[in-house]
């Protein structure tokens, strides 16, 4: 369920501390309903799921065609990324946290862990149309249960990240981000079902 921007600023994240030069560009409440302790799992699903290989066909022929048509024009370069065109988010975490484990390996996925805390994850990507910032917060739902809550924040990369932003905005929310929705309501369910029942 897409919830308001204020959802994700109102939280008392960390988050908030290296981003004041990012834009909150989506908020989403995840169908993943557990105890205090779970967002290590959930962040665990996420860096592991079935995403875009289990998605639509239609989503995978997006998502694979963002990545030819960044390949053709430079996009994903290194230099479009981190330590040439922008500096990592690490550089502004807590002394405290530069030390500790990032959180987990993000495998295949183009995002790179930044930390990962009791009840917040974040993870960062650079390319030459946006630096973007995948965070998975942990909240009380107010029945004495929790769930994720997903957030990407932005910093385009100028006029034509921007317009690149716009241009994509249909289609992440027609298509992609249910499809996202599903995969990591279809993996939650999975990962988190005890033994089936004894029958007598």
């Amino acid at each position: 369920m897409k919830l308001p921007k204020s959802a994700h600023t109102s939280r008392p994240w960390l988050i908030h501390e290296l981003t004041t030069d990012f834009a909150v560009e989506d908020v989403w409440a995840l169908p993943t309903p557990g105890g205090p302790d779970d967002l290590p799992l959930l962040v665990s699903q996420v860096v592991k799921g079935d995403f875009p290989e289990g998605a639509p066909l239609v989503v995978r022929l997006l998502w694979e065609a963002r990545w030819k048509i960044g390949a053709v024009l430079g996009w994903d370069r290194p230099s479009a990324g981190f330590g040439s065109r922008v500096a990592t988010l690490k550089d502004r975490l807590p002394r405290a946290l530069r030390d500790e484990p990032s959180g987990p390996d993000t495998n295949d996925l183009p995002f790179t862990s930044l930390y990962l805390l009791q009840d917040e994850w974040a993870a960062e990507m650079a390319n030459g149309t946006v630096h973007t910032v995948m965070h998975i917060g942990w909240v009380p739902d107010g029945s004495g249960g929790y769930h994720g809550q997903m957030a990407v924040l932005v910093k385009p990369n100028g006029l034509f990240g921007a317009a690149y932003m716009a241009a994509i905005k249909p289609f992440r929310y027609a298509l992609v981000y249910p499809a996202l929705m599903r995969t990591i309501e279809n993996t939650w369910r999975a990962g988190t079902a005890g033994p089936p029942p004894l029958h007598a």
